[in-house]
């Protein structure tokens, strides 16, 4: 079975390299209200790491909302901090050298950080499932694609080995791949990148999860096969009403699958709006240099790009005040000495910068 390849959709390739995904807009513009108690909250999350040069804060005091069937886009360069805080709402980083310093991250009013390990393994796949970047490093490469996902049915649904079977080709089926009956004997060197992300999502998707998180689940894929990926996994939130959280550190794709979005910057959200809100007024100067990098085309030619100076700052070493000044063009001295306070703009549009709307 080996080099078996993937079968196209009826998705057709974009020609332009603005927008890597076009697919349907599957209620983008609706009000979220923030009325009830959100699905998932995330409050004042702090992440680091001890490494051999001190102290690295991977995550700074992070904090935010997912409701119920929707679509949260966390997008950022990378060593942002996206992974790193996708990893800590299942518990799955590696202590030490990681160590939560403080935070929430309450699930139906439960603080999943303060579950048990047996209570969190409960969690992981049943109630919430994650997308990895890499589903060669991510799926078991001694066990079948099919025995993977038998083993979650029956570890969290309690179905019998033949029931098992018979859902985890459902699944393959309904994630696209070609004769089920066949690869789901397959191992996962002699399936396709694109063929082994759908088992991904069809492992992550086989307990019907509340919430799904993916990690940048188009890494590496040329752009057919990430339009047929997003495709996919956006007609799964439709079919079973899932909330996703969706990292990425392509605006493209977050522009056509996100409702609202959170902008990282050096471990920090520096701004968080509805998606139309970032791409229609964004009003922290990182976002604006993240969206002036877009490529565009101009008369059948991509217009220069633009780039935003300089380098992330060291984590280990953040410079005193906003970690942005340093290649910020409205940077004074205020914005250098004093850290910025996260600030409403409106009722659902918050940005951390003391220039915000300047400029």
């Amino acid at each position: 079975m080996p080099g078996v390849a993937e079968t196209p959709t009826a998705i057709a390739p974009t020609s332009s390299p603005v927008m890597v995904f076009r697919g349907r807009r599957r209620g983008k513009d609706r009000p979220m209200t923030g009325e009830g108690q959100a699905l998932l909250q995330v409050e004042d999350l702090r992440i680091q790491f001890r490494v051999p040069d001190g102290v690295l804060p991977a995550v700074d005091g992070i904090s935010y909302r997912l409701e119920r069937g929707e679509t949260l886009g966390i997008v950022g360069e990378s060593g942002s901090g996206k992974t790193v805080s996708s990893l800590a709402l299942l518990r799955l980083l590696e202590t030490p050298p990681a160590e939560i310093k403080s935070g929430r991250v309450l699930f139906e009013g439960r603080d999943l950080l303060r579950l048990s390990e047996s209570e969190i393994s409960d969690v992981r796949g049943r109630s919430i499932a994650m997308i990895f970047q890499e589903p060669m490093t991510s799926l078991n490469p001694v066990m079948t694609v099919g025995s993977q996902i038998d083993e979650a049915l029956v570890r969290h649904l309690g179905l019998s080995r033949r029931e098992a079977r018979s859902r985890t080709l459902e699944l393959l089926g309904l994630v696209g791949i070609p004769s089920p009956e066949r690869n789901v004997d397959g191992y996962p060197h002699q399936l396709s990148g694109g063929m082994r992300q759908r088992v991904m999502i069809a492992l992550a998707l086989s307990c019907e999860p509340k919430i799904l998180v993916a990690d940048e689940p188009t890494t590496a894929l040329d752009v057919t096969i990430q339009a047929q990926i997003l495709e996919l996994i956006l007609g799964l939130q439709e079919r079973f009403g899932t909330s996703i959280v969706l990292i990425t550190h392509d605006l493209a794709v977050i522009a056509e699958t996100a409702h609202r979005v959170a902008v990282m910057y050096a471990g920090r959200i520096v701004e968080t709006a509805p998606v139309k809100t970032i791409f229609g007024a964004p009003a922290h100067p990182y976002t604006r240099g993240l969206l002036r990098s877009i490529p565009r085309i101009q008369r059948e030619r991509v217009a220069a790009l633009s780039e935003i100076p300089g380098s992330v700052p060291n984590l280990i070493r953040l410079p005193r005040g906003c970690a942005f000044a340093a290649r910020c063009p409205l940077a004074d001295d205020h914005c250098r000495a004093e850290r910025p306070v996260p600030r409403a703009l409106a009722p659902d549009h918050v940005v951390a910068c003391w220039k915000a709307g300047h400029g």
